[in-house]
């Protein structure tokens, strides 16, 4: 959910540019949830103020949450041309999203907006056309580096631009706030030349199908495994709506140039097995994307049998373990052949290492050094780096906390309202809002609904009714849970003096806790109870 904000004046008159806004993807702990955004609360309050949002690419976690979030802000939007393209194919895949103008911006380009000049700087990333930031005011510059890596071979594009990032290094950079994802890790990542190599040897041994499954955005990849088919004298078959929606705009901007065309899913029974290489999506598990469905052999027109052969170009994201192993065993026990990158080199990370982090700052020489993107174990490392190469001033931030680069030395001087908002069917709204903590103690424990009638002399009117959900019909030693529930009401009600149950409120709570109550005994967990009393 990257959004970054960068202000510039007084506090009661402060301009602002937001950089990047993203999205997350829901757990099992957001039953029902389908997307994560930043709350905004505070970006709204300052919306008049707001003078630009500036994507600097097209991963849904740095530009996933516009269609949603950009109809409370309604700022100028500057993106890259593929950038752009793809937010007008995801909005028109989306009924209902908004028309949002873009301004297009390349590396090589400057804009103003307010008191910011704004420079996009051309970085290796596994996405198409990817830019840092350099980010000038008459306080400072601050280069805002994005998702980067140093490929001197790269699928598409060129290289990271070092002479740029030196020659704004020597004008003077105030601060530099910087990918650290792989901060924990040595070295330089490989090139995705390596990657492709690796790949189309694979592809030319394999003996049956070969499916990849990578992310849909990694259009180099995509490319190079298309090149590498084709050399193998196979066709290629794209699989899955993201990786579908991703190739067309890429082949519309000239990405896909002198390779045969792609062939969809009706055409895979035409195709003989040892001439198929299947791309599709599903390398983070999600159970309704294609590589799922084909490991539970539940989609009509595609199919993989045993010799077949599974490469996950990717790399697994932190919680999506257990979905992609349990994928993996499917294919396993069907007879394919799983090939991860443990394996054999078939995939390689969008992000710098450390070694890379310390050309970076050789560049570009910041006064300040303000690690961003990674969780705290990749933040503090990169902290800690920064200071091991003499950075003067290194600031280590969270979510929320707002940083003065200049005047002065650097100093958090306030914290502003964060967390997290859920998109949740066709609706937005917090967590209370949208009864996600409700949702999930359902998930737990189940609910149980409960009608107690009494006369008009207060007393029981016939057995209370009970509805059970996702409760166990028999205890431990067999009894029958509900009859045991009635039985617990019952003795609730019983218990108050009939003068006080004319309170439906009193009623309601005790029969409440007498149902969790049993129930804890009963089963060792407590249900959520709905209480409704009739005629009290």
């Amino acid at each position: 959910m990257n959004l970054a904000l960068y202000g510039y004046g007084p506090e009661n008159n402060r301009e602002w540019i937001a950089v990047d806004c993203g999205v997350a993807f829901a757990g099992p702990e957001q039953p029902g949830v389908d997307l994560i955004f930043p709350d905004i609360r505070f970006l709204e309050q300052e919306r008049h103020k707001l003078k630009a949002i500036i994507i600097t690419h097209a991963h849904e976690d740095h530009f996933g949450g516009l269609l949603d979030l950009w109809p409370r802000l309604k700022a100028p939007v500057y993106a890259s041309p593929f950038t752009a393209a793809l937010l007008e194919a995801k909005r028109e895949g989306e009924a209902g999203a908004p028309k949002i103008p873009v301004t297009e911006f390349s590396a090589g380009d400057r804009i103003r907006c307010g008191p910011f000049e704004i420079e996009a700087i051309n970085v290796t990333h596994s996405i198409p056309e990817p830019m840092a930031l350099a980010i000038r005011t008459p306080l400072g510059t601050v280069v805002h580096t994005g998702d980067w890596k140093i490929d001197l071979t790269p699928a598409l594009g060129k290289p990271t631009d070092e002479a740029r990032f030196r020659q704004i290094g020597d004008e003077g950079v105030l601060a530099l706030v910087c990918d650290s994802t792989n901060a924990l890790r040595e070295g330089v990542s490989p090139s995705e030349e390596d990657v492709n190599r690796s790949l189309a040897e694979i592809i030319r041994s394999a003996e049956g199908r070969v499916a990849l499954t990578t992310f849909s955005s990694n259009i180099g990849r995509i490319r190079s495994i298309a090149q590498a088919a084709a050399e193998g004298g196979r066709q290629v078959l794209l699989m899955g709506r993201s990786m579908k929606r991703m190739a067309d705009v890429a082949a519309e901007l000239g990405y896909m140039k002198g390779l045969p065309p792609f062939l969809s899913e009706q055409d895979f029974g035409y195709i003989p097995r040892e001439k198929a290489v299947i791309v599709l999506t599903g390398s983070q598990g999600e159970p309704r994307a294609a590589l799922a469905r084909l490991g539970r052999d539940e989609h009509p027109a595609v199919a993989l049998s045993k010799g077949d052969t599974v490469i996950f170009s990717s790399r697994a994201i932190p919680g999506n373990e257990k979905a992609i192993n349990d994928i993996k065993n499917n294919l396993v026990g069907m007879g394919v052949r799983v090939i991860e990158d443990h394996d054999m080199l078939v995939h390689v990370s969008g992000h710098p290492r450390r070694s890379e982090l310390r050309q970076m700052y050789e560049w570009v020489r910041p006064n300040i050094a303000i690690p961003a993107h990674g969780e705290a174990q990749h933040l503090e490392a990169h902290a800690s780096l920064a200071r091991q190469l003499g950075v003067r001033n290194v600031v280590s931030l969270r979510n929320g906390q707002m940083v003065r680069l200049a005047p002065a030395a650097p100093e958090i001087v306030d914290e502003v309202p964060v967390g997290r908002i859920y998109k949740d069917g066709f609706l937005i709204g917090t967590q209370d809002e949208m009864g996600i903590g409700e949702r999930r103690k359902l998930s737990h424990a189940g609910h149980v609904s409960v009608v107690v009638q009494l006369n008009a002399r207060l007393d029981l009117v016939g057995e209370p009714e009970i509805a059970m959900i996702g409760l166990p019909k028999e205890d431990y030693e067999g009894e029958d849970m509900a009859e045991a529930l009635v039985d617990a009401v019952a003795g609730a009600v019983d218990s108050i003096p009939k003068g006080r149950r004319k309170d439906p409120e009193l009623v309601r709570e005790a029969v409440k806790r007498a149902v969790r109550g049993e129930a804890n005994d009963a089963w060792g967990k407590k249900p959520m109870v709905s209480v409704f009393v009739i005629g009290a």
